[in-house]
């Protein structure tokens, strides 16, 4: 199908394509960019530099991300019950459910 536009410009529909505009918030991306910035700043061992943005991306094993999803996960649990939220809380969960998706999704990724 195809979309004819007031310009009189034609393009093919977009309802069938990855939406990454709307399925993607800027607020949220840049607090978790900023979170990650923070935490390759931290702990740099001395005589080192500064990791790489995707370092991560090295490979962590899929353990240690759940043991430190479930961490974090507790930890946004426990203060949403006193009414408490915390940004790094949640990116933290970001950052450990997309490493697990990276290492799931590797080719030849154990099933």
């Amino acid at each position: 199908m195809t979309r004819l536009f007031e310009t009189g410009a034609t393009r093919d529909t977009d309802s069938a394509k990855l939406d990454y505009e709307g399925f993607l918030a800027p607020r949220v991306l840049r607090l978790y960019a900023a979170y990650m910035q923070e935490c390759r700043l931290r702990n740099i061992p001395p005589g080192q530099e500064i990791r790489s943005s995707d370092n991560w991306q090295k490979g962590i094993p899929i353990d240690a991300y759940m043991k430190s999803l479930i961490r974090h996960v507790m930890e946004a649990w426990e203060n949403h019950r006193l009414g408490e939220y915390d940004n790094n809380t949640f990116c933290a969960i970001l950052f450990n459910t997309f490493g697990m998706l990276f290492e799931l999704t590797r080719p030849n990724a154990a099933d």
